[in-house]
C-alpha cells in the first residue's frame, strides 16, 4: 500500500516534470517502465475486488450457514454430516485450484492469473469461516460439552495450520483474530473456573508464549508487517493481564520479580528484538515497530506509574489471594523464565559487536532505553523488596516520564520528525495537567494551568513547522523512519 502511493505520487510528479520541461518523454519512460506506473490501476482494482470477494465470501457463509441451521432439525446424522464436510471440502478445494491454477496464455495472463488468485483467497477464506460452524454442529451433533471461548481457539489453531501451509496473510491474520477473540472471552472466564486445568486454559495462560513462537514466525513466513503488529500488541497487553501488573504492584507482600516482569521485560524484548538474529532472515522488517512499541510502552508505563495513590496505599495479602491458585502461581514463573532468557540474549547479540556501530544500532537511543530499563527494575524491586519508598518512585516516575517527553523533542528536531515532536509535547502537557488534577490545587489555578498548556501548545507547534520548513527537504523514508 505505501509503495503504491509513493508510485502514484512518483507518476504525477513525473508528469508534472514533463509538462515543465525538466525531463524528456523518453526518460520518463524509463520511470514508467522501471516503477510500473501502468499497473497502478490494476493493482487498486484488485485491491477493491478482493475487498468485494472478502466481503461477499463472509455473507455468503453466513447465509449458508443461516439456512443449514434453519433446516438443521429436519435432516438426520448422517445426513447433518455428509452436507457439514461437503460444505467445507468443496469450498477449500475449490479455493485452493483457483488460487494455484495457472492463467491461460492467450487474455491478459498476469491480470487474469491475480484475479484468479483473488478469487481463490475468497473461497479459502470462506473455507476458514465455515470451520468454526462445523466444529460448533459437531460438537452439538455427538453431545460434546465446551466453551464458546475453546470452540475460538480450536478454530484459530484450524485457520492458523491453514495459513502456515498456503503462506496467507489473510488466513494468518484470521486465525490471530480467532485466538485473541478466544483470549478474551477465556480471561473472563477464568475468573469462575481458576482450578481448572484444561488444555484451554494452558492456552490462555501461555499466550504471550504462543504469540511468540507461533504467529512471530507465521509474520516472516507471509513477510506481513500486520501479522507481527497485531500480535507484538496482543503480546504486551496480554503479558499484563497474564502477570496481573495491575494488582501485583499495590501489594506489599508479593514477589518483586512479578512486577519487574510485567513493567521491565517488554520493553527489553522489544527494543532488543532485531530480524537479523534469525535463521534466513536478511532485513529488518520488523524491528522499527518492535522499538517504536517499546517507547510507547514506556511512555504508558510512566504516566502510570507517576500517581500518587498507586504508592502510597500498599495492599496486603498477596499470597491469600494469588497464591492459593496454582496455575497462577507456576505457569508465569516459566513463561518469565523462558523470556528472560530471551532478552538477555537478544541485548547480548545487541551489544557484543560494539565496534560496528551503524550495523548493530549501538547509540544514544539504546543507552538510553536500556537506562530507562535498569532504572525501572531498581525501583520496583527497593520498593517491593527492601524498604516502602513512596516518595522516591513517584518523584522518579515523574521525572522519567518528563526525561523521555524531552527526548521524543530533542529526537525530533535532530531528525525533523513530526510524530515523535507531538508525542513529547503530549507526554509533557499530560503530566502538567495530571499533576495539576491529582493534587488538591485551587480551580482557579487549574484554569491558569489548562490556558497555559493550550498556549504553550499552540506556540510549541507553529514553532516547530517553522523549524521544518527551515530544514532540507527530506525523503518520505526519513521523514517515516522511527
Amino acid at each position: 500500500m505505501l509503495l503504491d502511493n509513493f508510485r502514484r505520487q512518483l507518476r504525477q510528479e513525473a508528469q508534472l516534470w514533463q509538462d515543465e520541461g525538466l525531463i524528456d518523454a523518453d526518460f520518463y519512460q524509463i520511470l514508467a517502465q522501471r516503477y510500473q506506473f501502468n499497473n497502478l490501476e490494476t493493482a487498486a482494482r484488485d485491491r477493491f475486488v478482493f475487498i468485494l470477494i472478502a466481503v461477499g465470501a463472509t455473507l455468503l457463509g453466513l447465509g449458508v450457514i443461516t439456512f443449514v441451521a434453519a433446516n438443521w432439525q429436519a435432516l438426520n446424522r448422517e445426513a447433518k454430516l455428509t452436507l457439514l464436510l461437503s460444505l467445507f471440502l468443496t469450498t477449500n478445494i475449490a479455493g485452493f485450484i483457483f488460487w494455484r491454477q495457472p492463467a491461460s496464455n492467450n487474455i491478459s495472463p498476469r491480470g487474469r492469473k491475480r484475479r484468479q488468485q483473488v478469487f481463490g483467497e475468497g473461497l479459502l477464506l470462506l473455507g476458514a469461516l465455515t470451520i468454526g460452524a462445523n466444529i460448533a454442529l459437531l460438537a452439538q451433533m455427538f453431545h460434546i460439552s465446551g466453551s464458546s471461548y475453546e470452540l475460538f481457539l480450536i478454530w484459530g489453531l484450524a485457520v492458523l495450520l491453514m495459513a502456515y501451509g498456503l503462506r496467507l496473510t489473510s488466513l494468518g491474520m484470521l486465525a490471530l483474530i480467532l485466538v485473541l477473540i478466544g483470549y478474551s472471552i477465556g480471561l473472563f472466564y477464568g475468573y469462575f473456573a481458576q482450578n481448572e486445568l484444561t488444555w484451554a486454559r494452558l492456552v490462555i495462560q501461555h499466550l504471550p508464549l504462543l504469540l511468540g513462537v507461533v504467529f512471530v514466525p507465521l509474520a516472516y513466513w507471509c513477510r506481513s508487517r500486520w501479522i507481527f503488529r497485531i500480535a507484538a500488541i496482543a503480546f504486551v497487553t496480554s503479558w499484563q493481564f497474564h502477570l496481573q501488573s495491575l494488582q501485583v504492584l499495590t501489594y506489599r507482600d508479593a514477589p518483586p520479580w512479578i512486577a519487574i516482569a510485567a513493567f521491565a521485560l517488554p520493553p527489553a524484548l522489544l527494543w532488543s528484538y532485531d530480524d537479523l538474529i534469525f535463521w534466513r532472515v536478511s532485513s529488518r522488517l520488523f524491528q522499527p515497530f518492535a522499538r517504536t512499541l517499546a517507547r510507547v510502552f514506556f511512555s504508558i508505563t510512566f504516566y502510570y506509574l507517576s500517581f500518587r495513590w498507586l504508592w502510597s496505599a500498599p495492599s496486603v495479602g498477596y499470597y491469600t489471594e494469588f497464591q492459593n491458585n496454582h496455575l497462577a502461581t507456576s505457569l508465569p514463573f516459566i513463561d518469565v523464565a523462558i523470556f528472560t532468557v530471551l532478552a538477555l540474549w537478544q541485548w547480548w547479540h545487541l551489544l557484543r559487536s560494539t565496534g560496528n556501530m551503524e550495523r548493530q544500532g549501538i547509540d544514544f537511543k539504546t543507552i538510553f532505553i536500556g537506562s530507562l530499563i535498569v532504572i525501572t527494575a531498581l525501583l520496583i524491586f527497593v520498593h517491593q523488596a527492601i524498604t516502602l519508598i513512596p516518595a522516591i518512585p513517584i518523584f522518579a516516575f515523574n521525572v522519567l516520564l518528563a526525561v523521555l517527553g524531552f527526548e521524543l523533542i530533542r529526537e525530533a528536531l535532530e531528525l525533523g520528525q513530526r510524530r515523535d515532536f507531538w508525542g513529547g509535547l503530549i507526554l509533557l502537557t499530560l503530566q502538567i495537567i495530571s499533576r495539576t488534577l491529582e493534587y488538591d490545587t485551587a480551580l482557579l489555578f487549574k484554569s491558569l494551568v489548562f490556558v497555559l498548556c493550550g498556549v504553550a501548545v499552540i506556540f510549541a507547534g507553529l514553532w516547530f513547522e517553522r523549524y521544518l520548513s527551515s530544514l532540507p527537504v527530506l525523503s518520505t523514508s526519513d521523514e517515516n523512519r522511527s
